[in-house]
């Protein structure tokens, strides 16, 4: 589980409209890397518009947002589509980010046990280092708090 100050852990995963985003070609600026659930739930998708109507202010302070879920490409192109999302989505369906990142942890819910994405997300720096964490996220407000990271370093 990488905590700040640490090397992000570096992974190539597909992504929607069948591309492929790799952390470490994007050294020498600041990555958000966001993790969530499930495309197209309440939550999920709320925080995919926030990054979404922040994405000026992002591009403007030279970060890239990439958001991180189980779900497949084609799952993700549907989802994109339905709400006007502008960002880059990730797959990773084997999980091994997720596991990577610490984020795949088990959950409960109604007493049921399982496993699951806790969302997080991770600020990379221009030298691929964790600069910020916050786990646990509460979506309202998140993104104008990363925002805030982002302009900062």
């Amino acid at each position: 589980m990488p905590e700040i100050g640490d090397q992000a852990p570096d992974f190539t995963i597909p992504t929607d409209s069948g591309g492929e985003f790799q952390l470490s070609s994007h050294r020498g600026k600041p990555i958000v890397v966001y993790f969530y659930p499930k495309d197209d739930t309440s939550g999920c998708t709320k925080e995919a518009l926030a990054f979404t109507e922040k994405k000026d202010e992002f591009d403007a302070a030279g970060a890239k947002v990439v958001g991180i879920s189980p779900d497949s490409p084609d799952k993700h192109d549907r989802f994109k589509i339905k709400h006007a999302l502008d960002l880059t989505l990730g797959s990773d369906e084997d999980k091994s980010v997720c596991e990577a990142y610490g984020v795949w942890v088990e959950k409960s819910m109604y007493g049921k046990k399982y496993m699951g994405v806790e969302r997080s997300t991770f600020l990379v720096d221009r030298d691929g280092k964790i600069a910020q964490v916050w786990r646990k996220v509460k979506v309202p407000g998140h993104a104008d708090k990363v925002l805030a990271a982002v302009k900062g370093l």
